[in-house]
C-alpha cells in the first residue's frame, strides 16, 4: 500500500510484489490497487489469501476489513469461472494421459473441483473455504475419493515427495464431472462489477491509505473527493 503522495505522479508504478528471501520463504503478491482490480474481475486468490489459516505477519484490522469487502464484492459467477479455468489448466498441464501423475499435483486440480462442487451446493455463496480439509468435508465427495484424499494428505504431512502413479478413477471422475458441470453453468458470459461496487472499492482503498498514514504519523497531502 503506497503513501498518498506516491499516487501523485505521472509514472505508472510496478504493482507486482516479488521479494525473495534467503532460506525457505519468499513473498509474492500485488499492491492493494492491483488486488482490488483482480478481486472485482473474479480472481479468487485474493479471497483465499484473506481466508488463509496460516498468517506469518499481518494487520488484523486490514485483513478483517478487506475480507468483509471481498465477501461483499465477490461475483459468484466470476469466481466459479476462475476455478473452472484454473482447474482445467492444471488438469491439462500436469495430468497428461494419466499414466504417470506426480501425486502432490493432484491437489492442483482437486481443490478447484472441490471449490466448484462446494459452490454448486450453496447457490447463495460466493466464497468457498480456504482450509482444504474443511472444503473436502463440506463438499461431500464420494466415499472412495474421500478415503483416497485422506491417505494422500496423511502421506503429504510426512513428506512433500509423494512420487508418481497412475491417475485413479475416483480422482479423474470427480474432477472431470465437476468441470463438466461448471462448464455448462459458468463458461459463457462475462461479469462486470457494478458502479456501486466500484465506488465501494474506491472508498475502501482511500480509507486504508488514510489510516496507514495516520498510524505512521505522516501528513495526508490532499482530501479525496
Amino acid at each position: 500500500m503506497r503513501r498518498a503522495l506516491d499516487h501523485i505522479t505521472p509514472w505508472v508504478s510496478r504493482d507486482v510484489i516479488e521479494l525473495p528471501f534467503e532460506g525457505d520463504l519468499d513473498a509474492n503478491g500485488w499492491d492493494l490497487r492491483k488486488a482490488l482490480q483482480l478481486l472485482l474481475k473474479g480472481n479468487a486468490v485474493i479471497v483465499e489469501w484473506l481466508n488463509s489459516p496460516v498468517v506469518y505477519r499481518g494487520q488484523e484490522w486490514f485483513r478483517d476489513e478487506f475480507l468483509a469487502f471481498a465477501r461483499e464484492a465477490a461475483s459468484r459467477e466470476a469466481v466459479c469461472r476462475h476455478y473452472l479455468h484454473l482447474g482445467e489448466r492444471q488438469r491439462r498441464v500436469y495430468f497428461g494421459d494419466g499414466t504417470s501423475v506426480v501425486q502432490k499435483k493432484i491437489f492442483y486440480a482437486l481443490r478447484p473441483a472441490a471449490a466448484l462442487r462446494w459452490l454448486r451446493m450453496r447457490p447463495a455463496e460466493a466464497v468457498a473455504p480456504m482450509h482444504f480439509p474443511t472444503l473436502m468435508e463440506e463438499c461431500d465427495p464420494p466415499s472412495e475419493l474421500k478415503s483416497e484424499v485422506v491417505e494422500l494428505m496423511a502421506r503429504k504431512a510426512i513428506t512433500h515427495e509423494l512420487g508418481s502413479a497412475p491417475l485413479t478413477a475416483a480422482v479423474a471422475s470427480f474432477i472431470d464431472s465437476e468441470f463438466d458441470l461448471a462448464r455448462g453453468l459458468f463458461e459463457a458470459g462475462k461479469t462486470s462489477a457494478s458502479d456501486q461496487t466500484i465506488l465501494r472499492a474506491e472508498q475502501f482503498y482511500r480509507g486504508v491509505v488514510q489510516r496507514l498514514e495516520r498510524e505512521s504519523g505522516a501528513s495526508f497531502p490532499f482530501q479525496p473527493a
